[in-house]
């Protein structure tokens, strides 16, 4: 895998320059995208900054590769986190989706294909697409939703269940981070005694826990600290001078405050019972990776 010639910094494309120009040869992975009419398309990012370099994400990408050739679904939990400590960002900066344009057509299109290639071709969501299914997109909110502070080690079990990025990953109370990390412990649990059926219960737990959370505020019951805004931004700009991420621990996030722990401890009880009352369902064949 070799990054296209000519790129040095990540930049932006519409969403349009995407449908005009992503064809069915490019999800196949039979033909590169026009890169001539993409780059006329894009416009560059905001500022020269060396977290926009193209590189260190490249070189994840083919280090994914590499150490899970055989197994493409495997490689989310390794690289979630470390694409997150890499492109360090806003939220707001986050939700633009002509950055992750810009990265499944001029940057990584051999990636998305070879991580979501189903039925011969990768589909156009995996491209471009909403933040939950867009092939980097994703797996970046994964490591924002999910890590604890600086923490990514429940990001990186998140990432471990398709279902989760699938299913969990579009719930509106995912953003309360007690819920998020009080899902996560729920099922460390289940995994830790040997449970069954764990793609079920991850669809039962979040099933049930979006529902009962159109009665239940969970802000309310389980109150979160507020996140450290200058942390964040002090996180930020050291990746001006920041080395790449390493590969075989995980990297530290932005320590921007830990998630409340007493939050976290009156949801997890509740959750295990909304699981323990929800109907298991057994898995569709077919469901996407």
């Amino acid at each position: 895998m070799n990054s296209p010639s000519g790129i040095v910094r990540i930049g932006l494309l519409s969403d349009a320059a995407v449908a005009k120009y992503l064809t069915h040869g490019a999800q196949a992975g039979q033909e590169s995208p026009p890169l001539v009419a993409l780059h006329r398309a894009a416009t560059d990012p905001p500022a020269p900054q060396k977290r926009w370099d193209v590189w260190p994400v490249r070189e994840l990408l083919d280090e994914a590769v590499r150490r899970f050739e055989d197994s493409p679904t495997e490689a989310d939990a390794w690289l979630a986190p470390r694409l997150h400590a890499t492109l360090r960002m806003t939220r707001a900066e986050a939700a633009d989706s002509r950055r992750w344009n810009y990265l499944s057509m001029l940057v990584a299109p051999d990636y998305v294909v070879w991580r979501h290639k189903r039925n011969e071709i990768a589909e156009s969501a995996r491209f471009s697409g909403p933040h939950y299914t867009q092939a980097f997109s994703r797996l970046w909110w994964a490591a924002e939703l999910f890590r604890d502070g600086d923490d990514y080690r429940p990001a990186e079990f998140a990432c471990g269940f398709q279902d989760v990025l699938n299913t969990t990953m579009r719930l509106d109370v995912i953003d309360h981070r007690p819920t998020a990390i009080a899902i996560i412990r729920v099922l460390e649990k289940l995994k830790a005694d040997g449970v069954s059926r764990m793609s079920d219960r991850v669809n039962a737990l979040s099933s049930a826990v979006n529902a009962a959370g159109s009665t239940l505020v969970y802000d309310v019951i389980a109150t979160d600290d507020p996140v450290d805004n200058d942390a964040l931004q002090e996180w930020i700009e050291e990746a001006e001078h920041m080395p790449p991420v390493p590969w075989d621990r995980l990297p530290d996030g932005p320590d921007d405050g830990m998630v409340n722990e007493n939050a976290v401890n009156t949801l997890v009880p509740l959750f295990e019972k909304l699981l323990q009352d929800a109907p298991l369902r057994h898995r569709r064949r077919g469901t996407r990776d």
